[in-house]
């Protein structure tokens, strides 16, 4: 992730929200547009020239991406280069954890007679995680879906050179590599992964612990993640095709990886930030409780130890400087990252990848 993407365009006054616009479907007409300097200095507030130095190092950082940029419910900057496109359905990566998170922040209003207690529910129960039993560390029992969701369950970093952190300690302890998740065997293999430490005493970047959140939500709304994700966002926001990347040649995956490797259309992805940015409102309806998106913003109790709460990356502490504390960001790998600043109501995603992201064997939907 290359947070110097965002320093530029958030050196602009707060602005309130002018409107209240919710782009129609692509099919449908789409974003509206201002990509003219005139119009981007009018409608959207922004200076097209402070765009372009971003798209230029986002097109030598990798053999294929683009970037997209809304402000004020403007398309002000839409450019792709390499194998991405408006309409490709590239692997997203890590970035798809952050669709993980807002299913369940949905879940957790949705379902609240299910799970009470919120994010402070201890999930390692015959209730809501049978798939665990009989655990294989008695210190799981303890572990709650907040913890889960800021990756201070205890759950093993991933990796070769993992590493854990632990508030008040100056350096991050290094860990040794231990088996990780298996796509062909997903669910057995995210719940099998070792603690490093005690539930809550540490943070250390695991796949593994969104994935066993998403079998939750599975557990507890009795559909899969990807059918949730669709019902509750994808629809009401007119999302073109989409899907997990759930095909590896002839082996199919049963359940979508709340890990991540979700595939939209770039401007579908700013869609689900555009929602985040207004509250979770999209025209008359409110499809993400607001108090959950807050809770992805600042520090959580669950995560005293590094900023990132609820699978996201955030500014609480202002250490992106320049950038507004309200921002916070979720990034994948081979450079992808969507920023969400609801202050400036500034949408950005990043596109990036390898060419094996980019293959359409992986969802099965065609490509342009």
């Amino acid at each position: 992730m290359r947070l110097s993407l965002i320093l530029p365009l958030c050196l602009l006054p707060l602005i309130i929200h002018a409107d209240d616009y919710f782009p129609p479907s692509d099919a449908e007409g789409g974003w509206r547009e201002a990509k003219t300097v005139e119009a981007c200095r009018d409608l959207a507030g922004m200076d097209l020239s402070q765009l372009e130095p971003a798209y230029i190092l986002t097109e030598r950082s990798t053999a294929h991406g683009g970037l997209l940029v809304v402000r004020k419910g403007h398309l002000c900057l839409e450019r792709y280069f390499g194998r991405a496109s408006r309409n490709c359905n590239p692997d997203m990566a890590s970035t798809g954890k952050a669709f993980c998170s807002i299913a369940c922040g949905i879940m957790l209003e949705e379902f609240h007679d299910k799970l009470p207690d919120g994010l402070n529910t201890r999930v390692f129960t015959e209730t809501y995680l049978p798939q665990a039993f009989p655990l294989d560390d008695p210190r799981k029992a303890n572990i709650t879906l907040g913890q889960l969701l800021c990756m201070t369950a205890g759950y093993w970093g991933e990796g070769q050179s993992p590493t854990g952190y632990v508030k008040g300690q100056d350096l991050p302890k290094p860990l040794k590599p231990v088996k990780g998740q298996d796509i062909r065997n997903l669910d057995e293999s995210s719940l099998r992964v070792p603690l490093w430490c005690d539930p809550g005493t540490g943070y250390s970047y695991s796949s593994p612990s969104p994935h066993i959140a998403s079998i939750v939500l599975r557990n507890v709304t009795g559909m899969e993640l990807k059918d949730f994700i669709d019902e509750r966002l994808a629809k009401p926001q007119g999302w073109g095709a989409w899907d997990y990347c759930l095909h590896r040649g002839d082996f199919v995956m049963p359940h979508a990886n709340g890990a991540g490797s979700t595939a939209l259309h770039a401007t579908d992805v700013l869609r689900f930030g555009y929602c985040l940015a207004r509250d979770g409102k999209w025209r008359d309806r409110q499809l993400v409780p607001p108090d959950y998106i807050h809770k992805c913003q600042t520090w959580s109790p669950d995560n005293p130890h590094t900023p990132f709460s609820l699978q996201w990356e955030h500014n609480a502490d202002g250490h992106v400087a320049g950038a507004p504390r309200d921002a916070f960001w979720k990034s994948g790998a081979g450079g992808f990252c969507l920023y969400v600043v609801p202050s400036l109501d500034l949408v950005i995603y990043k596109l990036g990848g390898k060419t094996g992201q980019y293959d359409p064997t992986l969802t099965r939907i065609p490509q342009p």
